[in-house]
């Protein structure tokens, strides 16, 4: 394959810890796989901010215009809760899904067999876990106007967001979920709240008409939110293919996580539409956040960015066989019983950070000679 670049965005928190595992792996294929990848650093959220006054520099917005695919870590922390809205840290990250329009959010929930008893849920509920959660991230109240606080003549404060959706943001993701339940089960549940919200009822109808149109081969279902909330824990495995906006997204997404057992468990990619040249903007990161409380204690899990670097590899770059390869040795890993503390159980061994990404370099290596003599 020829160069491809990846721009590596540690940002807060334990971000740096679990980014320098992750740079093991991408090292690891390119001395043992014909990968050619090549890496460089910058700043986002808050510590950008300490540096430049700002949580996206202009520098590392131009450097992530030009890379093949961007692995980042995880912004924010208690040390900047005090800053005005515009520069706290989480504004970086939304800045980079703005600026390059990474429109779509693909979060896989997937229970691993070796971690069905460290869910709160029992184990006939999550064995064989399986979902995709697709939301829309650019749109909604994230990023609708008119928005802010404002304080009304008699003193009181108000506040407002604003839930917009056009039906062309609506058609863009309900492709993507469509496009991706076709190469699963072919099931999909669109989840909104039309009930009560006219800008939902909207995505409805429009999803609709895309499944109608073009989708016929796609089953295709509607759900409100939150029923769809309840039925994630009642009996998660009734769905396949999930689709929803940007705040219903983010809430159920997290509810899924902690099906798998542990938020250090989940990847995500969030990617854009092609352009002129055929270049996917693609993100990358682990579901978690920058975790201040455990970070520089060499206690993280490491695997959600792991596997983080797995979707780079399938999305960005179709290494369908180099991703499996790399899932597989996770699953290795956690069959062989190493757990860090996020997911420690009984009669397993307990591994730091650094300990879980090197399990993971020693699992890739066997298997790849495995696979070398059987062939």
């Amino acid at each position: 394959m020829s160069n491809k670049h990846i721009l590596l965005l540690p940002g807060d928190g334990i971000g740096s810890e679990v980014v320098a595992e992750a740079e093991k792996i991408l090292n690891w294929f390119n001395q043992n796989k014909s990968t050619k990848f090549t890496t460089s650093t910058g700043y986002v959220g808050g510590i950008a901010y300490d540096m430049t006054g700002s949580p996206l520099p202009k520098e590392t917005l131009d450097a992530a215009h030009k890379a093949d695919a961007i692995l980042l870590g995880a912004v924010g922390g208690p040390k900047w809760e005090p800053l005005a809205y515009a520069v706290r840290p989480e504004r970086g990250l939304l800045g980079l899904r703005k600026e390059l329009e990474l429109f779509a959010n693909i979060r896989p929930a997937l229970c691993f067999e070796a971690l069905a008893d460290a869910s709160t849920l029992k184990r006939e509920v999550i064995s064989g876990l399986d979902i995709v959660i697709i939301r829309e991230l650019t749109g909604d109240v994230y990023f609708g106007t008119p928005r802010g606080v404002e304080t009304l003549p008699d003193g009181t404060r108000k506040g407002v967001n604003t839930m917009v959706y056009s039906s062309p943001e609506v058609h863009r993701i309900a492709r993507v979920a469509f496009e991706l339940a076709r190469k699963r089960n072919k099931k999909v549940c669109s989840v909104d709240k039309a009930n009560v919200l006219e800008s939902t009822e909207m995505w409805r109808e429009e999803v609709q008409k895309i499944h109608d149109k073009e989708y016929a081969d796609v089953a295709l279902s509607h759900m409100y939110v939150d029923n769809a909330a309840m039925q994630l824990v009642r009996n998660p495995k009734q769905f396949d293919v999930m689709v929803t906006g940007n705040i219903f997204g983010d809430i159920l997404s997290d509810c899924a996580a902690m099906l798998t057992g542990s938020l250090g468990m989940l990847p995500s990619a969030s990617l854009g539409a092609k352009d002129k040249n055929g270049k996917t903007p693609a993100l990358y990161e682990p579901v978690h956040g920058s975790a201040p409380d455990i970070a520089g204690k060499g206690i993280a899990n490491p695997l959600a960015t792991i596997l983080s670097v797995a979707m780079m590899l399938r999305y960005s770059f179709d290494l369908g066989k180099e991703a499996d390869l790399l899932e597989k040795a996770v699953t290795t890993v956690l069959v062989q019983g190493l757990r860090t503390a996020d997911i420690m159980q009984d009669g397993a061994t307990k591994v730091s950070t650094s300990g879980m990404g090197d399990a993971v370099l020693k699992a890739l290596a066997a298997l790849a000679k495995t696979g070398e003599k059987a062939a």
